[in-house]
C-alpha cells in the first residue's frame, strides 16, 4: 500500500442555484518525487501516490535514459520522504541535456518537429502486425472508465492502462496525464511484458508527449476519449502508431493507420 493517501477530505461550502450547503468532499493528493539517477538528481516529478517506481522507471524509459530492464542494478524508494534511487549498471548518457528542446526533422523525412533531444537521436518506427477489432476498442474502453474510482470520487485524475484483447492489464490514476501513461510503461518494462500486441488506453488527451512515450514502449495502438494534436497524427503515421481518438459508447474516430483495426 502507498503511505501516501489518494484523496484527502475537506470541508467545503457547496453552491447550486441559490442553494447554500456545508459538505465535505474528496480532494486528490499531489505530491513531489524527487528522482535520483546513479546518485545524481535528476527530476522532481508531481505526482499521485500508488506505482512510483513504476513511474519513475516509465518516465526514464520515456526520456531515452533506460532501453532494457537489465540495465537496472537497483530501486530504493522513501515514499514518506519523497525521494527515490535508481541505480543501472553501466553509466547512462545523455542526463545533462535531456530536457532541453531542439528542433529536428521528423523522423528523417525532413519536417520539422518538436522533440527532445534523445527523441531525436532513438525514436524508431514500431513495427507490428497486431490487429484489434472494433467490438473489442469499445470494451475496453468502457472498462477503462469503470476503473476510474478516484476520478469519479474527485474528478481530480487521468487515467491510462495497458490491455490486449483479453481486457485491461494494469491501470492507473494520476493527478497527471504523463504521469499515468509513464506508471503503465515502468509496470511493461519491469515485468518485460511483450508491447506488439498491446493498446495504449487514455482518459484525455493524445498529445506529442504521449505519443512518443508510446513509440518509446513500441505499443503499436492508442484508444482515447479525447482528441490528438496535429503533430501527434504526424508522428504517428511516421512511426507507425494507430491512433483512434473520441472513443466513448459505440462511437471513435480511427485517425492513423486504420489497417491495425479489423472493422468487419
Amino acid at each position: 500500500m502507498s503511505g501516501w493517501p489518494l484523496y484527502e477530505k475537506r470541508e467545503i461550502i457547496s453552491y447550486n442555484r441559490g442553494s447554500i450547503e456545508n459538505r465535505e468532499a474528496a480532494v486528490v493528493t499531489e505530491k513531489p518525487l524527487t528522482v535520483f539517477l546513479n546518485h545524481n538528481e535528476l527530476a522532481t516529478l508531481i505526482c499521485s501516490p500508488g506505482g512510483l517506481k513504476e513511474l519513475t522507471v516509465g518516465f526514464l524509459l520515456s526520456e531515452g535514459l533506460l532501453q532494457e530492464p537489465s540495465q537496472i542494478e537497483d530501486i530504493r524508494l522513501r515514499e514518506d520522504d519523497g525521494f527515490l534511487w535508481i541505480e543501472t549498471f553501466e553509466p547512462v548518457a545523455q542526463t545533462d541535456n535531456f530536457l532541453r528542446r531542439h528542433i529536428a526533422s521528423c523522423c528523417g523525412k525532413g519536417r520539422a518537429g518538436l522533440y527532445f533531444i534523445n527523441d531525436a537521436r532513438q525514436l524508431q518506427p514500431v513495427v507490428s502486425d497486431w490487429r484489434l477489432p472494433v467490438k473489442q476498442i469499445i470494451v475496453l474502453m468502457e472498462e477503462l472508465e469503470k476503473r476510474a474510482d478516484t476520478f469519479r470520487l474527485t474528478g481530480g485524475v487521468h487515467s491510462a492502462a495497458l490491455a490486449d484483447e483479453s481486457g485491461i492489464i494494469i491501470h492507473y490514476e494520476d493527478i497527471g496525464r504523463h504521469n499515468a501513461v509513464d506508471k503503465v510503461l515502468g509496470y511493461a518494462f519491469l515485468n518485460e511484458i511483450y508491447p506488439g500486441n498491446k493498446c495504449l488506453l487514455l482518459s484525455g488527451r493524445v498529445a506529442s508527449e504521449i505519443l512518443i512515450k508510446a513509440a518509446r514502449g513500441n505499443i503499436p495502438i492508442i484508444l482515447s476519449r479525447a482528441a490528438p494534436t496535429e503533430l501527434t497524427l504526424e508522428l504517428a503515421e511516421e512511426l507507425g502508431l494507430c491512433v483512434v481518438g473520441f472513443a466513448r459508447g459505440e462511437k471513435f474516430s480511427i485517425y492513423t493507420h486504420a489497417e491495425k483495426i479489423i472493422l468487419d
